[in-house]
Parts: structure tokens; sequence; C-alpha cells
């Protein structure tokens, strides 16, 4: 492919939905990449663990292509979460803050991968990677330490918000800087990406800080233990509970591994203040009166194998859920997750929890901004060019009316989806070509080896389950020596379908005596189908294997 004096960003996920952001800036063959996200499954994704993006175009192009770096805006799963699956194929330097450094080199660790470079930045600071000279600025978000990008490109400054929100009492007392975006304004923008996540919801995003009067009284009328559920990464609510656990006398313990992992590299690197005295284990925490216990807990979003599920049904090896405990569910469902989060409450509740959830209580706020805040980013940017970013196909599109009743054309903003290429001059935008891609699905060990026939297949099983015939068969006479013999799994009780079932035996024997050729198999397996079809109004996956003697 020849040289393309133009800017070509490729969003390669984050783009169409919720979560896996990634996005890859080109120019004559030099690229830098923003983010490395995993999304979560949805209901009828099933067995998969999580979703990385596709990221085939760098692979595929990567002999014509010097990638010089991934840079990460913040660390959240949904930025940071693939970063070992891409750093296996694309071997490349990484950068971000202290902390986002830190979260992201533990799953680098956990991947093996614990020697791959990584280059710690703080926000406001400037890099330099080929033709591309990325100014750093700080914002607020739900997690401490977030920056966007303003990248200085042979054609223009195009600015990358990260996620953010406009919060004007942050709880690490850490605003948004606006100064740094006020000069990358003076400079001109060129094309602005920003953050679409709560682009349907009008106003203002409530400040961080409003969470602390909320918790504040959960604390103060808790009888019992409370633990508290949210994401592994949510750092800045792990200080909020920290912080009134302290004030009512209540030690703190950490359940799950990988939010363990998180507090411990943000406590070294000063992100977390919690007295060594106040933290303790699970098992200390089962010594103590339940008066005296807080428990931070991964599974806020339901995940089955995360703390929260396992307490929820009963199979946490070490803790189980009593009547007056109190839940705090402090993160709110990601769009997918609603019926397993709806699920996991009431099976709490059934144990005899107390379940404080928002709205009952203001026990969380969105980290993202809302119209008012996107208003007065695209206000104060002024860029000629919008692209909304991080968000579902409805969401990019309403951020888009926001950018139009802002002034900016029609034509100037561009509404697309993963893979499709964008190309700037100093003076136009043009959408190309999407380039094929899809969903990597990861499951268990396996990355990108399921598919979708494979998902069609589970949900087929899923719903109806399966029915398997064998039988021996003389291969002269097509009379039937052994069997049919019939398994079922999923379809119906078997020790109550005897007549089904037998009519299914029925039917085998008849087409083994008629149909002797190649295709007898095949021929029985779809006969069986119709047959189960139209006596239950199911469909079974169905599977035969004769066998000739």
């Amino acid at each position: 492919m020849a040289n393309i004096q133009k800017l070509r960003v490729i969003p390669l996920g984050g783009l169409g939905e919720v979560g896996k952001n990634m996005t890859a800036f080109e120019y004559n063959n030099e690229v830098i990449i923003v983010d490395a996200g995993l999304m979560f499954p949805e209901n009828d994704m099933l067995g998969i663990d999580y979703i990385i993006p596709d990221f085939n175009y760098l692979i595929q192009n990567r002999d014509r292509l010097k990638i010089h770096a991934l840079l990460l805006t913040h660390g959240h799963e949904d930025h940071i979460g693939a970063i070992t699956h891409i750093l296996q194929k694309i071997p490349v330097p990484v950068y971000g803050t202290p902390l986002t450094c830190g979260l992201a080199g533990i799953k680098l660790k956990n991947g093996g991968m614990k020697d791959h470079p990584m280059h710690v930045f703080k926000a406001g600071e400037t890099l330099q990677f080929g033709v591309f000279k990325v100014e750093s600025f700080h914002v607020s978000h739900s997690i401490p330490d977030c920056v966007g990008f303003g990248i200085e490109t042979p054609v223009g400054m195009v600015v990358h918000s990260g996620d953010y929100k406009f919060d004007q009492t942050p709880v690490d007392g850490w605003p948004t800087d606006f100064a740094k975006m006020a000069l990358l304004s003076e400079k001109g923008v060129l094309a602005l990406f920003a953050d679409s996540t709560n682009a349907e919801r009008p106003g203002w995003t409530s400040s961080e800080s409003v969470i602390d009067a909320a918790f504040d009284s959960v604390f103060r009328e808790a009888r019992g233990r409370i633990i508290v559920a949210t994401f592994a990464s949510l750092i800045s609510r792990v200080q909020q509970v920290a912080t009134v656990a302290e004030f009512y006398g209540r030690k703190i313990a950490i359940a799950g591994h990988s939010m363990t992992e998180n507090v411990k590299i943000a406590r070294r690197l000063g992100y977390l203040q919690i007295a060594d005295d106040q933290l303790i284990s699970i098992e200390e925490s089962m010594k103590l009166p339940p008066e005296e216990v807080v428990i931070m807990a991964t599974g806020a979003q339901g995940e089955p194998t995360a703390v929260l599920s396992r307490l929820a049904f009963g199979n946490h090896r070490q803790l189980e859920i009593v009547p007056g405990d109190t839940v705090v569910m402090s993160a709110h469902p990601i769009p997918g997750n609603e019926e397993v989060v709806s699920r996991t409450m009431n099976k709490l509740l059934q144990k005899g929890a107390h379940v404080i959830y928002d709205p009952k209580a203001q026990v969380h706020v969105s980290g993202h901004a809302s119209q008012e805040e996107m208003k007065l980013l695209i206000n104060l940017l002024r860029p000629r060019f919008f692209v909304p970013i991080h968000g579902e196909l409805r969401q990019l599109h309403a951020h888009a009316d926001i950018a139009y009743s802002l002034g900016i054309p029609a034509d100037n903003i561009a509404v697309v989806e993963n893979g499709t290429i964008l190309e700037f001059t100093k003076t136009e935008m043009s959408i190309g070509d999407r380039y094929p891609g899809g969903y990597i699905f990861v499951d268990g060990a396996g990355v990108g080896d399921i598919g979708p026939a494979v998902m069609r297949d589970r949900e087929a099983l899923g719903q109806d389950g399966f029915v398997m015939v064998t039988a021996l068969v003389n291969n002269r006479t097509g009379e039937v020596i052994n069997g049919p013999d019939i398994t079922s799994r999923g379809f119906v009780f078997m020790q109550d379908s005897d007549e089904l079932f037998n009519g299914v035996r029925g039917l085998v024997r008849q087409l083994t005596r008629e149909y002797k050729n190649g295709n007898r198999e095949q021929i029985i397996q779809e006969a069986v189908k119709k047959h189960l079809y139209t006596e239950t109004k199911r469909r079974p996956m169905v599977f035969t294997q004769i066998y000739n003697v």
C-alpha cells in the first residue's frame, strides 16, 4: 500500500459498543495506539470470559507500519484489559501515568510479560513519537491519574478526550486541567474524538463527592457487617470507603484477587491512604464482631467468578452472607448486564442481606460527562471536525446531535463504527472503507478460536439441548443389530419421554432399511429433527452415529 500523506484514524474498538476501547492514529505509515481495553460478554455469549478488540488491521499491515507506542488514558478494564493479548502480537512500548502503568503492570506480570518496557509520564507532560507530538492533560474520572491527549500531527491537532467528566470537587482533589485544554484550543483543534457514554443524559454528572454523604448514612445505620461491591480498579471508591470506615471504627478487608493487587499498587504509589492497622485480611475479618468490619469486594457486574456472585450463590470458600449484612452495590450495571446484576441482588436478598443501590441511595455516580459537560468540552476546544467515540450507536448519534446543535456542520461530524477508516487533511475529513473485523472472544486459554458458528451452536444447545442417536446396523440388510440408543441432555426428561423416544427408535429402524447409501446418516438426522419438532415444537441439536458392520 502506498504512503498516504493524510492522517488516518482507525477505531478498533469502543464505537458502537461499551468497552474494548482502542484507536490507532496513522500518518505516513507511522502509528500510535491509544488504549487496549476489553468488553464483558453479553448474556447470549455463553462461556465467553471477555472480548478484546479486533486489531488485525495492525497485524496485517505491520510490514509497512512503524508502530511507536501504546498510550493508555487510564487504568479501567475497558481501556487496559486487553493489553497482554495485544502486546503479544504487537510488542511496542507502553506509556501511561503512574497509577495506570501500575495497574497495567499487574496484567503484564500475570500474562508472563513483566519485563515488557513501560514508560511512566505525568499528566501535563509532552511525548514525541516520530511525527506525533502528544500533549497529555489531566481529566477527572472515577479513577485517579486519568488523561486525555492532544496529538499534534502534520495535518493538525487532534484531541482524544479519554473518559472524562468535569468534576469540580473530585475526591482526589485533582480537577480537570481546563488551562491545558484552553492552550490546545489556541493552537487550533482539527478534530475532537470525545467520550459519548452519557450522551443521552441531560445536565451535569454528579461529583464523586456526593457519594460521601450516602456512605456516611449507610455506615451510621448498619448494625452488622458491610460489604461494598464495585469495580476492582475503582481506586477512588476504595478510598471513600476506607475514610468513612475509619471514622466509624471499622476495619477494611479486600476480597478478590484483582482488587487486592490494585489496592496494593495504589497504596505503594500513594494514591490510596489506608493505615496499616486499618487494613486486615479476610481471615482476620471473620474473627471480629460484624459491626467492626467492612469488606470491599469485586462482582458489582454480576460476574459469575467474582466475589459477590459467589456470596450470592453460596459458593465462596471463606465468606457467606448472613442476615444482618448490608451489601452496597457501588456501580451501575454495564449495558447488557442488567439481568445478571438483578439476579445477584435477588439472591443476596433471599439470604437476608440488606441491599443498597442507586437509586435507593446515591452510592454510585457515573464517571462520564453528561450533555452539559459535553457541550462545554466542544465549546472549549472548538474543533473543525467531531467524531463521537466510546458508546453504543445510539449514544454516538446523540453526541453528534449535541455537536450539531453547537454549530459544527453535519458534514464535519462522523458517526462511524469499529474498523471504519477516517482520513484527515488540514481542511477535509473523509470516511473511507470499513476494515473487516469483529469480536475476538477469549474463552479460557483460547483467544480468537471461538467464532459466530460456535456461538450459534452454544445458543442452540442452551435453548433446546441435544439428542444423540447411535445404532449398529447390518450394512447389507439395513437391520439394526444394536440400538438405536438415545442420549438427551437439556431437551426433555428421558424417564418421562418413553413414547417420544420409542417413536424415534422406530423411525431410525425404518430409515436404515430404506436408505443404504452414503447419505443415510444425514437423512436420518434430518428426519429425527423433523419428528422431534412435530411432536414437541422444539428444535434440539440432533447428532446421529450409524455404525455399519
